[in-house]
């Protein structure tokens, strides 16, 4: 469907008003919502991942092709859930306490949108027990933390701590990212996963799950 394909350049593009259009139109013609979203949607942000690793594509157009596809998705996520269809997981995510950046949050948290993940955005300095009180109320899956300066990344092992303290682990795995974070820390805090940039997460997010 030519309309359709038009779609998934409009997301690589990061064309939100095209994206958004193209799925009103292809929504009142009768297309499965489910169709749009792994036929369509999906793809685009994989290959914008793809370009990204190839250095095609840079933070820039990263977020701008996010933003396209979050738009076309917010028409498509209520109709997937009134019918019942599941997300991949759904994920707890937010920039620890003390922490107000959220640039790489937010992106984060858009691929995996894209990618079919149930995002709870948090926002900036989330305190430990905010994590886990909501990762316990919304059967969360996966926490996953940022964090920009190197004064706040003790919170995220008060979280794992907090985590661990309240019965949810092992059952939600936790991932951790931002720029002073290593796979040392990572490894050090007891996280059960690590990436330094948002395309990372998404294949962490699916590698943890099916651990």
């Amino acid at each position: 469907m030519e309309s359709l394909d038009r779609l998934r350049d409009a997301i690589l593009n990061g064309d939100a008003d095209t994206a958004r259009t193209l799925t009103e139109q292809a929504l009142a013609a009768g297309v499965d919502p489910l169709t749009l979203v792994n036929q369509y949607m999906i793809p685009a942000m994989a290959e914008t991942g793809r370009r990204f690793e190839c250095n095609e594509f840079f933070v820039p157009e990263l977020l701008i092709a996010a933003r396209a596809m979050k738009a076309a998705l917010s028409l498509v996520r209520p109709l997937l859930a009134a019918s019942g269809v599941p997300p991949v997981a759904r994920v707890v995510l937010g920039t620890v306490r003390g922490d107000l950046h959220d640039i790489g949050k937010n992106l984060v948290g858009a691929m995996l949108e894209g990618n079919g993940f149930e995002v709870i955005d948090l926002g900036v300095n989330v305190p430990p027990e905010r994590f886990v009180e909501t990762a316990r109320e919304k059967g969360a899956k996966i926490v996953a933390m940022s964090a920009l300066l190197t004064t706040t990344m003790p919170a995220m092992r008060t979280t794992i701590e907090l985590l661990q303290a309240s019965g949810l682990r092992p059952a939600v795995k936790v991932l951790v990212g931002g720029a002073p974070v290593t796979p040392r820390f990572a490894s050090e805090i007891g996280a059960d996963g690590y990436s330094d940039n948002a395309v990372g997460a998404v294949a962490e997010a699916r590698r943890v799950l099916a651990a």
